[in-house]
């Protein structure tokens, strides 16, 4: 394969914010969120250049360390070779270590970019192979099914290659976020879970599981016990616990409400009649936002606006 020409314009590429599980869902249910990062990354003559505005501005490298270059780094190795040199500017809205899928975003907007500023880069790295790609980078297919194609997202492995069909949301559910003030690692929440689980409770997940693709998609007056979970949430309660005594309170008063991700977001269920009521439950120590659906996924834009 000859080595790759790129384009002489900058490219804009903005990727939604995420939230996996939704529950019962674990590593395999995504939902893509209206928040978003903005990447503009442009082929220059030599060096590394990079700008950061917004979350992580104050402690994310400005080198190949960065998690966006090494995926644009990854990607211009599969495209067919390395451009002279990068300048990249960040606008960054999803809050890091909060569970709503930042590194999944960084990840796509990376590969997603790479594509865009190489001349016949969708022949070279189709769409299938874009979601392999930033599975092989993140580890798991659930965030960034849900970042690369918008909606909500079924994922999984087969052969050892990542797969994902994507389900449009019912466009009544209003997701609203409560997000900490402290990250939590992923590391640290998926290191507390248990080797096995009881079989009683493996079958109760399987079925809320398929219960929640119906009520998020067509049902969403099912929502509450849908969004019921056994396999995760309770496990990584210790290092979470204002997280679950808040998804305890809310669940308590009919609200469907998850740990975004592996935490410390909340994330409710809403529709447009309660929404607002709901924001205002979290009290003290928490950011509410209410959010839109994103049906849309990773995009390259033009470059105003």
């Amino acid at each position: 394969m000859a080595g790759p020409a790129f384009r002489a314009a900058a490219v804009r590429v903005r990727v939604p914010a995420t939230s996996a599980n939704l529950g019962p869902g674990f590593d395999a249910l995504g939902l893509a969120l209206g928040l978003y990062d903005d990447v503009v990354v442009r082929v220059a003559d030599s060096g590394l250049h990079i700008d950061i505005a917004g979350e992580g501005s104050e402690t994310l490298p400005r080198d190949e360390k960065h998690l966006l270059v090494r995926s644009l780094r990854t990607a211009f190795d599969v495209l067919g070779g390395q451009p002279r040199g990068l300048e990249i500017v960040c606008a960054n809205r999803i809050p890091h270590g909060r569970g709503l899928g930042s590194s999944s975003a960084a990840i796509c907007a990376g590969i997603v970019a790479a594509r865009a500023v190489t001349i016949g880069g969708e022949a070279r790295l189709d769409d299938t192979a874009l979601l392999e790609l930033a599975t092989e980078i993140e580890g798991h297919p659930d965030n960034v099914a849900a970042c690369l194609l918008g909606g909500f997202t079924l994922s999984w492995m087969e052969a050892g290659a990542a797969r994902a069909i994507r389900m449009e949301p019912r466009d009544s559910i209003v997701p609203v976020v409560f997000v900490p003030g402290k990250p939590v690692l992923t590391e640290i929440a998926r290191g507390l879970l248990p080797r096995t689980v009881p079989h009683v409770d493996a079958a109760v997940n399987a079925g809320r599981a398929a219960l929640l693709v119906e009520a998020l998609t067509r049902r969403p007056e099912l929502l509450l016990p849908a969004t019921e979970d056994r396999l995760h949430q309770e496990y990584r309660a210790p290092a979470m616990p204002e997280s679950a005594a808040l998804v305890e309170r809310l669940r308590a008063d009919g609200i469907p409400a998850v740990i975004s991700g592996a935490g410390p977001t909340v994330m409710a269920l809403a529709d447009a009649g309660t929404a607002d009521k709901v924001e205002q439950l979290a009290g003290t120590g928490w950011a509410a936002n209410r959010l839109s659906l994103d049906l849309q996924g990773a995009s390259v834009l033009p470059l105003a606006g």
